[in-house]
């Protein structure tokens, strides 16, 4: 019995330290990765055709999920701010903080999330099936580099539409609060669009847009990463898009902290 209990007590730290070395070696295998889509980038040829693809599969086909996520968020956010500011008799300030709550925070990071769940897992099950048929190989022969056709146009059409996403999300968000403000709440209308206005400062809009544009090289390099690096046939694939979504998505919640905290260190004085 002594034996047994010596054993497990070994064991625990041995299972932590290949832990942060597997950890340690995609950490290091995907920064590395990353700087090869960057230079991927800016090299030539340009694949217009499947930037073009790119664009409409991941800015279109997810307006709609990003629609009702932005509505019933904003108006969930709106009755919670509301019915605590009641309390105080500061009702007047809900459109300030509905501005500076979805602008800074909850349209970049819940586009993000919602971004990341569906198109992170489509990038990664589609270049896993291209691995695991060898498709990747097959354009390696003719002479065509894999990160230029698969990985440039994904990375552009997250870089351009996940920005794009964030911006109709605020609207949106913005909009269901006032729809609950007005008709459940009875702020005046022209008082919550004012104290909105008021909060749109360029410090604010700045993180905005910074976020989600950061958001959008995490999802590319993970989801991408995690198909070039599949393995097992379509098994590994089911494996790579499952660590595909949650990785980018907790490394979206990871870098926004981050990126808050550098940023409104940065811009203090125009927030």
């Amino acid at each position: 019995m002594y034996l047994a209990q010596n054993r497990k007590d070994r064991a625990i730290p041995g299972i932590a330290t290949l832990w942060l070395k597997h950890l340690a070696y995609h950490s290091q295998n995907q920064f590395f990765f990353f700087f090869r889509m960057i230079r991927a980038l800016f090299s030539l040829p340009f694949y217009a055709t499947e930037t073009k693809e790119q664009l409409y599969l991941i800015g279109f086909k997810s307006l709609f999920l990003v629609i009702l996520t932005g509505i019933f968020a904003g108006m969930g956010f709106s009755l919670a701010f509301a019915q605590e500011l009641s309390e105080f008799g500061a009702k007047n300030y809900l459109g300030r903080i509905m501005s500076v709550s979805i602008v800074r925070e909850l349209g970049p990071v819940l586009t993000g999330l919602m971004v990341a769940a569906r198109v992170s897992a489509g990038i990664t099950a589609e270049i896993g099936s291209m691995k695991a048929s060898d498709q990747l190989d097959a354009m390696v022969a003719f002479g065509i580099d894999p990160m230029q056709k698969v990985v440039v146009p994904r990375l552009i059409a997250l870089v351009i539409m996940l920005p794009a996403l964030t911006v109709v999300m605020d609207v949106i968000a913005i909009i269901g609060g006032w729809a609950v403000a007005s008709l459940a709440e009875h702020v005046s209308s022209n008082l919550y669009w004012a104290s909105v206005r008021e909060r749109l400062t360029f410090g604010n809009m700045f993180i905005g847009l910074l976020k989600p544009m950061t958001f959008s090289l995490i999802i590319a390099t993970v989801s991408c990463y995690k198909g070039f690096t599949s393995e097992g046939g379509t098994k590994g694939v089911g494996r790579a898009t499952t660590e595909s979504v949650v990785l980018s998505s907790i490394m979206i919640l990871v870098v926004n902290f981050f990126l808050a905290k550098v940023v409104f260190q940065m811009l203090k004085g125009y927030l």
